[in-house]
């Protein structure tokens, strides 16, 4: 846990002073009253209770918190000689419309959590998926993945990532559907789905390209695009594709760092048919020891405070040399969020791939 996750111990304390926070503040209106006395008319102030309790509580907290501010305007204002007064009248119905309404506000809002945490349920459902779990050994690969939400209530979005087994070896995906939300993750799941039945057969890594390609021509018509990065490992060596994606990072384990840059960009996935071609398949050298990291642009564009970005570069090296793959990548995580000083303006998705003696 990061210093920036609450515990749950601290959560309940929170809740546990705010759900008192009405009723300090009626006692302070009391306090004050006896202590002034009528010169300065507090006792409409104590709709500050019910006031205060929707905010804090439910309806029946609100409801008590009404209660118990009725109960009090009694005794103040036999204290401010306002029993027969005209004041008290108005105190009192002010209380009471205070207090129902708040109790109604507090009603809306617990069907509309309702509706929302149901709406998040599917979501989280349709999210998992779409990012199935996937095998963390192939080979002499071991692999890591991690995924990092853009906030703790928005916990989908259109990052994606993929490993399957083709004819040549074995082939993943790592992408990024523009926009957010459900209609992103719908792209996304669409992506996954066809690179799933193309990566099994297609003989070539540029015929999974191109079948993905004839996909979102089909299904989105032009409206949306994937940023993507399709990898084929072999035998000694990986094979990229890159549409319009941030590089793969490759980490040596004679201690070089080289991002995997493509020879010539190419646009994303959806909008390949409006460049002159697509683009050209590239690699290196993948030997024992050697990690690929992939990752979406919600890592290398995460900013801190000052607006630096996350140095990925510097920092991968040191914190990927860990022993267990999912270690290190959870340690570059942590890094992350540490860097942008709380959650991640937008969805991070790492992928890392180390290669290890068979």
């Amino acid at each position: 846990m990061n210093r920036f996750e609450a515990t749950p111990e601290s959560r309940m304390g929170t809740q546990a002073v705010l759900r008192t926070l009405p009723f300090a503040a009626m006692a302070a209106v009391v306090v004050l009253d006896l202590l002034v006395g009528p010169s300065l008319g507090l006792l409409p102030l104590l709709t500050l209770g019910p006031a205060l309790a929707t905010v804090t509580g439910g309806v029946r907290h609100t409801a008590l918190a009404g209660l118990v501010a009725l109960l009090l305007s009694a005794p103040l204002a036999y204290h401010d000689h306002l029993l027969t007064h005209p004041r008290i009248t108005v105190t009192l119905v002010a209380i009471v419309g205070v207090t129902a309404a708040a109790m109604l506000a507090c009603r809306l809002r617990a069907e509309g959590e309702r509706r929302l945490a149901d709406a998040r349920l599917v979501a989280e459902a349709a999210q998992r998926l779409l990012l199935h779990p996937v095998p963390r050994r192939a080979g002499d690969l071991r692999i890591a993945l991690s995924y990092t939400s853009a906030t703790q209530d928005a916990r989908i979005g259109g990052d994606l990532y993929d490993i399957a087994r083709g004819p040549g070896g074995v082939r993943l995906i790592v992408g990024d559907v523009q926009g957010k939300g459900l209609d992103a993750v719908e792209t996304a799941a669409s992506v996954v789905g066809a690179f799933r039945e193309a990566a099994y057969d297609a003989p070539a890594l540029t015929d999974v390209g191109r079948r993905l390609e004839d996909h979102l021509a089909q299904r989105l018509g032009g409206e949306k695009f994937v940023t993507a990065v399709l990898a084929e490992v072999r035998e000694h060596e990986i094979s990229l594709l890159n549409y319009g994606h941030p590089p793969p990072l490759l980490l040596g384990r004679d201690g070089r760092v080289q991002p995997l840059e493509p020879r010539q960009e190419a646009p994303p996935l959806g909008l390949v048919a409006l460049a002159p071609a697509g683009p050209e398949p590239y690699g290196c050298a993948f030997h024992e020891g050697d990690e690929i990291l992939f990752y979406t642009d919600g890592v290398c564009e995460a900013r801190d405070q000052g607006g630096d970005f996350y140095p990925l570069e510097d920092r991968a090296p040191s914190l990927l040399r860990t022993g267990d793959p999912q270690d290190a990548l959870d340690l570059l995580k942590r890094d992350l969020v540490e860097h942008v000083g709380g959650p991640v303006p937008d969805d991070a998705a790492m992928l890392l791939v180390r290669r290890e003696r068979p």
